[in-house]
């Protein structure tokens, strides 16, 4: 569904001198390097030929279970990570989700595509109301149409980069719970303000669809803290714009997974995570997109391998909390190594390469 400028059928606020809409389609800032189609195939040589054995976890990845009356119960600010970038978090005394991702294969159908690594540590039957779902693009593994029509009736509403809006609404979702906006933009809800802001990135949920939605990071503001949520994105001059606009931020969650030289315009590397994190002014990075589905060459527990020797060398407060375990956004836990619970030995030797070549890239 490509966004149209006339449309008025959703809440959302126009802006005619777009620089990056154009030609019925989404622009990135800076010139991006998107895998074309016809690249597929030798991406697809390198996934037979290339691709780590520990690309998948050989043991059980630890899950903390979570029930309604735990959520219920915990304090102000704290967040659960669900898996890949789906974030739970309990502000103002109400709750938020962020690309909320349940099914089990990141995929169009469920016979085939990425499958889960673990569940979900909680059910959306069992999830509490929800104040509202932030969604950052149309990707299969951070819009979720069966979690999103699941939560319709338990949520009181839906924030969307433009033209995504239009998406929910065709899925069923009542016009009156969408708001859609552009970067930049900004929303109040109470006390809270959320602001959909750039990110290097592109869209697309089939053959014919590319670029005919928007895709954002946000910004979460509350009287008490700053948040920053990546969505999916390659390193750009943006984060340093963010940061002087928003920052500094008390915690970042950043895309850190799913990477690859080949598509690293679109898809952070490690490196270019922490430098992302220091250019928004981060003080606590949590790394995202990462331990649930298999959507790259490298093994699933490098992302955290990398981070944290780059974090340990440029002096990085990193936080790393297990899938379903309360992370307080007042006072995070420093990191652990909960992967390595399931690496097998095998990993664990190459754990020690994977992190000793974790160095500075040189063209950030």
């Amino acid at each position: 569904m490509t966004y149209k400028e006339s449309s008025n059928n959703l809440t959302h606020n126009r802006q005619h001198n777009r620089p990056h809409y154009a030609s019925g389609k989404f622009h990135n800032i800076e010139r991006v390097n998107v895998v074309s189609w016809d690249k597929a195939h030798e991406i697809t040589k390198r996934y037979i030929f290339e691709k780590s054995r520990e690309a998948t976890p050989k043991n059980p990845i630890p899950v903390q279970p979570l029930t309604r009356k735990v959520l219920m119960a915990a304090p102000n600010n704290t967040l659960y990570r669900l898996g890949h970038s789906t974030i739970l978090m309990k502000l103002q005394g109400e709750f938020w989700i962020t690309d909320p991702v349940f099914c089990q294969r990141a995929s169009p159908v469920q016979w085939a595509g990425p499958k889960r690594f673990h569940q979900p540590p909680i059910t959306l039957a069992e999830l509490p109301d929800i104040k509202g779902v932030i969604l950052s693009h149309d990707h299969y593994d951070h819009l979720d149409k069966a979690a999103v029509k699941a939560l319709a009736g338990k949520t009181q509403h839906f924030y969307a980069p433009l033209g995504v809006g239009d998406l929910l609404a065709k899925w069923g979702i009542p016009k009156h719970k969408i708001t859609q906006l552009d970067w930049w933009q900004s929303v109040n809800v109470g006390d809270l303000t959320l602001v959909p802001t750039p990110a290097q990135h592109f869209s697309g949920r089939g053959l014919t669809d590319r670029f005919a939605t928007l895709w954002a990071s946000w910004v979460i503001l509350t009287p008490s803290q700053r948040i920053f949520f990546s969505g999916d994105g390659g390193y750009f001059a943006g984060f340093k714009q963010i940061g002087e606009k928003y920052g500094p931020f008390d915690l970042t969650m950043i895309e850190t997974g799913a990477y690859d030289q080949s598509w690293s315009d679109v898809h952070m590397l490690p490196e270019h995570t922490v430098q992302a994190h220091l250019d928004l002014r981060g003080q606590w990075l949590m790394p995202i997109h990462n331990s649930t589905f298999d959507l790259a060459m490298h093994a699933w527990f490098e992302p955290f391998e990398r981070v944290t020797a780059l974090c340990a060398e440029k002096g990085v407060a990193l936080t790393t909390p297990q899938i379903g375990q309360a992370l307080s956004i007042d006072a995070p836990e420093p990191v652990n190594y909960w992967w390595k619970q399931a690496m097998t030995q095998s990993a664990r030797e190459a754990s020690t390469l994977i992190a000793s070549n974790a160095m500075p890239s040189e063209d950030i």
